[in-house]
């Protein structure tokens, strides 16, 4: 029978820190099988930052399993910092990473902001890729951050009326630019409400119903900082994509197998763009899972990532 939870808890059998350009520090950590198949876990956010529970998608017999925490998020050092922060500098991030530690190739796994990261860098290095697990589809479209921004007033009109009243009426119009500023002003005065009130927001609307345990880790201080501050920081300058976005680069990994796993209510990530993200790609395998919003940890969701894994277990 294929599996259906997630694998018990694992403790890393080597972690260390990664200095990059820029001032950053990047935290990294390996778990599972240290001769095993190579993969790589990428968060989301932007600022999100890896967690315990990333670690049990994998069959720790069978992956030797590559985590990290990107510039300014989680355990990376200094945190919340936008110094230096843009989506190529997370690339170089990566390459230094695999060279470190002798990798040659390794499956990529990454929802939500980590699906446009795995792209990102699978197109940049096809050759180093040997497949991917992506969830949450993210193309960092412009109708994706306006959906985000204002769009998801139509389905959660109560957490966009929080997320919007945190600001002045007259900046309401603005909503990016008003955080922002807000964010990354050195006033913690100012900016933990502030990346409160958009982790909150992020949080309320990640799962399919509602989940109070869900948002008041979103609202934690330390989380909520790295993640709202990134974020804006990204969102106001289109994710650092190229501007001919990430569908037109499709054909640099046409090749390479793919399992999309994309909830049918997912509100962050609508499922269109996994759609369009199926359409264009050939040997990716789309799996809408009916019964499951955003979070990679929904019954539905959380099952379907692992078998997706599974099932390229034996990728070469």
């Amino acid at each position: 029978m294929p599996r259906a939870e997630l694998f018990p808890e694992i403790d890393p059998y080597e972690t260390g820190y990664l200095a990059v350009e820029g001032g950053h520090s990047i935290y990294w950590e390996q778990v599972g099988n240290p001769h095993g198949r190579p993969a790589l876990f990428l968060h989301g956010g932007p600022g999100a930052g890896a967690g315990a529970v990333h670690r049990r998608f994998f069959d720790p017999s069978h992956w030797r399993v590559v985590l990290f925490d990107q510039r300014g998020a989680g355990r990376s050092r200094p945190q919340g910092s936008i110094t230096a922060n843009t989506t190529p500098a997370l690339l170089r991030d990566i390459e230094q990473l695999r060279d470190l530690l002798g990798i040659e190739r390794w499956l990529l796994f990454g929802g939500s902001w980590g699906s446009t990261l795995g792209l990102s860098y699978a197109q940049a290095h096809p050759d180093r890729v040997s497949g991917l697990v992506l969830r949450g589809i993210f193309l960092g479209r412009s109708e994706e951050l306006a959906w985000f921004l204002y769009g998801l007033e139509q389905i959660f009109p109560d957490a966009h009326a929080a997320f919007a009243g945190h600001l002045p009426l007259e900046e309401r119009g603005d909503l990016l630019g008003g955080y922002l500023s807000r964010l990354t002003d050195p006033d913690p005065a100012v900016h933990l409400p502030a990346s409160r009130a958009w982790s909150m927001y992020e949080g309320t609307c990640s799962t399919l119903l509602p989940t109070p345990a869900t948002v008041l880790g979103f609202a934690r201080d330390r989380a909520a900082l790295g993640l709202a501050r990134i974020e804006a920081h990204y969102f106001a300058n289109r994710l650092f994509l190229p501007p001919v976005g990430l569908l037109e680069g499709i054909d640099r990994i046409a090749h390479v197998p793919a399992e999309i796993v994309q909830g049918r209510y997912d509100m962050i990530c609508p499922a269109r763009s996994a759609f369009h993200l199926a359409e264009r790609w050939r040997a990716a395998k789309l799996n809408l899972v009916a019964d499951a919003g955003h979070s990679a940890l929904e019954p539905g969701i959380r099952r379907a990532l692992v078998q997706a894994v599974e099932r390229l277990r034996e990728t070469d």
